[in-house]
């Protein structure tokens, strides 16, 4: 339900005139919630899961469906030694779809570290 309440308040601040900001504002502010205590608010990774900006996570090598089969169902570690990640609760299709869509973006604005990390 906060997950719920949260994005409509982001996306009322965004404005009516720029959807796409507020479709941005909301996977910034979804990944931040769901995301980032594990991934890293800068998407760089904890000591607790990998960095969202590994080439591994390149949608050649991870499909969007490859996220969203891991937030949906979880993930058996296999890249990494963070252990398994457990699925993530309270989300539904389309704030799934605007977190992967906020990680392409990021993505793309940040470009990929080496795998594996240096």
């Amino acid at each position: 339900m906060a997950a719920t309440t949260m994005v409509v308040l982001v996306s009322c601040s965004g404005g009516e005139d720029d959807p796409e900001a507020a479709t941005a504002a909301d996977g910034a502010a979804l990944y931040q919630q769901s995301c980032a205590s594990c991934h890293g608010s800068d998407l760089r990774g904890t000591d607790q899961g990998p960095s969202h900006l590994s080439q591994v996570y390149a949608p050649d090598h991870h499909p969007d469906a490859s996220f969203r089969a891991a937030i949906t169902q979880g993930s058996p570690a296999h890249h990494w030694q963070f252990g398994d990640m457990a699925p993530v609760a309270g989300l539904d299709d389309d704030e799934i779809d605007v977190i992967i869509a906020y990680i392409r973006e990021q993505q793309e604005q940040h470009g990929f570290e080496p795998y594996p990390p240096k």
